[in-house]
């Protein structure tokens, strides 16, 4: 099993810095934001993103997948760099109605699948609480019919939360469609008073073993149908101050239930 660890909170650091960091947490691998900004960016990613791994590779960290746009040249990146998962999520414009929007999307992922093939990449697309593919469910829908090879779904335990789903039930949902899955954790809070005219509530990420999601219960789903890929830890916290110090302790908290579900 191979830990992961989306790097978005740390763009100012340099890649040395950065490995370093990684590695001094505990993690295998990263889930790197090729995004404006970052260490690699979109426009650079042809070069830029394999010298990332070239150098990431002196800390014992390989790169699991990307978050990113879906560019011809994020694709060959990709491919030069041996990043197999280019994860995106997909937000829709409802306004004309739920079903439209998903069909435009489903369109959108259609153009991509000639890249996945010429690349050797697969686009995963994740569910999010919102207007959009939120559930695990709306996420099978939106992939029916497509070869996972080329468009696979992402499960993110806090945006199952967010749904109000069980994990085991969720997973297995969309597990013939999975390329891979994402530990973290969350719950809504009301955030005005008893006294108002109309609750109002928004999520709030957490750290594993506080949100509404049983990480054992996905773990020993996952367990159950042979699962031994990337576990993806996103390092999203509403209590921005204190992401290195959460993310220490759900790694710790996480390795301990792998080993426990899954034997040493």
């Amino acid at each position: 099993m191979k830990y992961s660890i989306f790097t978005k909170p740390w763009r100012t650091l340099t890649v040395p810095q950065l490995g370093m960091f990684v590695q001094r947490l505990g993690f295998d691998g990263i889930e790197f934001p090729l995004r404006p900004g970052y260490q690699v960016e979109p426009q650079n990613a042809e070069k830029g993103l394999k010298t990332l791994c070239d150098q990431l590779a002196a800390y014992g960290i390989t790169i699991t997948s990307v978050a990113s746009e879906t560019t011809e040249q994020v694709f060959a990146g990709c491919a030069e760099a041996g990043v197999k998962v280019l994860r995106i999520m997909g937000p829709l414009d409802i306004s004309d109605g739920y079903m439209k929007a998903e069909a435009a999307f489903r369109g959108k992922l259609e153009s991509l699948v000639p890249l996945c093939e010429r690349y050797g990449v697969t686009v995963g697309v994740q569910h999010h609480y919102g207007a959009g593919i939120f559930n695990a469910m709306e996420l099978r829908h939106l992939l029916e019919g497509f070869n996972p090879k080329h468009i696979a779904g992402i499960w993110d335990a806090a945006h199952s939360a967010l749904a109000g789903e069980i994990p085991q039930q969720s997973l297995d949902i969309v597990w013939d469609m999975l390329c891979l899955v994402n530990f973290k954790n969350a719950f809504y809070r009301r955030v005005n008073g008893p006294e108002a005219a109309q609750a109002q509530f928004e999520p709030y990420f957490t750290t594993g073993q506080n949100g509404n999601t049983n990480w054992k219960s996905a773990l020993e789903y996952m367990k159950h149908r042979g699962y031994d890929g990337v576990l993806c830890m996103p390092a999203e916290y509403t209590d921005e101050a204190n992401v290195e110090s959460y993310i220490i302790e759900d790694l710790d908290y996480l390795k301990m239930l792998v080993e426990e579900v899954y034997g040493a």
